[in-house]
């Protein structure tokens, strides 16, 4: 693979992270894309300076971003981007959130990079090589049972609409877990899990800038992934289980 496409998608997040940063708390722009989905005048000017990047970089390249959807010129590589995973958070002064990028050739994803500026956490990893923190291998934890685990999850904006299947499930790991958080970023709660803080994420509704890079990330720091019925992971049908690997199993059982 180029090395260009890793060192691209490193000074993109990063250089996204920066600007989040340098805007966080300032007083930004917010409009409404549903009932409780925000948008930020940092996510529309991040994403604008990524598509910027990658038409000068790799003018054959299609982009999938969050706020102008695909660009699509039927190209095998294709860039999928969040400019703001955790808007919401963003919006309300809460520092978590981050920028999250992943390439895909001919369909696979075959690197991953996700900036948590708050920290300066980089989480990076390629296809078949490994995933670092900081330059540093990650390893899931070897927590073995969901009831020495802590679990991270996320609600879908149109959670108010239909609640009781949400609750019902979630309550149903509650009774099981340790501990359950809700961060607001998915990206963030996914490479929690790839550095062994978190042992396991579930969440349904996803959109596949929110999740590539992050699966990407924890399948190989030695994670698992999956949809929640247990099949492979598709990034495009929107729900998502990431574990150490170890609870993987018992976590399926819980949610359904």
């Amino acid at each position: 693979m180029d090395p260009a496409f890793l060192a691209t998608a490193i000074e993109a997040v990063v250089r996204a992270g920066d600007f989040q940063i340098a805007k966080f708390g300032t007083g930004v722009r917010v409009d409404k894309k549903g009932t409780i989905d925000l948008v930020t005048e940092v996510d529309l000017e991040v994403e604008r300076m990524f598509r910027a990047l990658v038409a000068e970089r790799f003018p054959g390249h299609d982009v999938l971003a969050e706020e102008q959807g695909l660009a699509s010129t039927g190209a095998s590589h294709r860039w999928v981007f969040d400019p703001l995973d955790g808007t919401t958070n963003f919006a309300h002064g809460v520092p978590i959130f981050c920028a999250s990028l992943a390439l895909e050739i001919d369909g696979e994803a075959v690197l991953g990079a996700v900036y948590d500026p708050n920290r300066r956490e980089l989480f990076t990893a390629e296809a078949g090589i490994g995933a670092w923190l900081n330059g540093q291998p990650l390893a899931t934890s070897a927590n073995a049972t969901v009831l020495e685990s802590m679990l991270v999850t996320g609600f879908p904006y149109h959670v108010q609409e239909s609640p009781d299947e949400f609750l019902r499930v979630f309550g149903n790991v509650i009774r099981h877990a340790r501990a359950v958080r809700r961060l607001g970023s998915a990206a963030i709660d996914m490479c929690w899990v790839a550095a062994g803080r978190m042992e396991g994420f579930w969440e349904a509704s996803l959109k596949p800038w929110d999740t590539r890079a992050a699966a990407l990330i924890v399948d190989e720091a030695g994670g698992r992934v999956t949809g929640m019925d247990g099949a492979i992971w598709d990034a495009y049908k929107g729900d998502v289980v990431a574990t150490n690997g170890h609870i993987h199993d018992e976590l399926l059982a819980i949610l359904r």
